[in-house]
């Protein structure tokens, strides 16, 4: 769903309108989602979101956004013109996703 642009056009406009979802919570009060444990580090440029975007859809799936790497981070998402932070990504052993596998991941 989320890899259909039009798709992700309609939820920008949806919450532009000010319409707004609430994370799902277990009830050991931990977020579910298909991202839920997973840490992501946001680096370069983006086709299709800004980066605030792809927090908040990362978040709403359950993973976590940091602003920088460690050995704790389970993926970085690489975008065009990607810098240091890539760098360390790949000096540490992360994981290194683009933007499409992020929105495949986003479901």
């Amino acid at each position: 769903y989320f890899a259909d642009v039009r798709n992700r056009e309609l939820i920008e406009r949806l919450r532009a309108a000010g319409v707004s979802w609430e994370e799902t919570i277990t009830g050991s009060g931990q977020v579910r989602g298909p991202l839920a444990g997973q840490t992501f580090v946001l680096t370069g440029t983006l086709r299709t979101m800004t980066r605030d975007q792809a927090r908040a859809r990362i978040e709403q799936c359950g993973g976590k956004v940091l602003g920088s790497v460690s050995k704790k981070t389970n993926w970085v998402v690489a975008g065009e013109d990607a810098g240091s932070k890539l760098e360390n990504a790949r000096a540490l052993g992360v994981g290194i996703i683009d933007e499409n596998e992020l929105l495949g991941r986003l479901i």
